[in-house]
């Protein structure tokens, strides 16, 4: 019988985007897709540093716009994909100057 390890740190992580999509996919309905409310909610609650910073009050809706691809006025999970990554990219940019002294 094979032995089964631990998920790896990457492995969970992906787990755990996938766990939060769900989370706010399907409240109104549609469990493959995120509306514009859910999108909401999920800026809100996950990602509550980034939407309490801006200024601008149609940042979030600009945003859900430009992620979504398929115009369809929901977000699938390559599409929050897209807006995970394009923060992490960010983030990581933002580290390594830090780390570097740049500013």
């Amino acid at each position: 019988m094979a032995t089964v390890s631990s998920p790896t740190e990457t492995e969970q992580c992906i787990e755990s985007l996938i766990a939060v999509f769900q989370r706010h996919a399907g409240r109104d309905g549609n469990n493959n897709k995120v509306s514009k409310a859910e999108f909401l909610i999920f800026m809100n609650t996950e990602l509550g540093a980034f939407t309490k910073n801006q200024k601008d009050p149609g940042v979030l809706d600009r945003t859900m716009k430009k992620l979504d691809l398929s115009s369809d006025g929901q977000l699938d999970f390559q599409e929050c994909l897209n807006l995970i990554g394009g923060l992490a990219i960010t983030c990581c940019e933002s580290f390594v100057k830090s780390a570097s002294g740049q500013k």
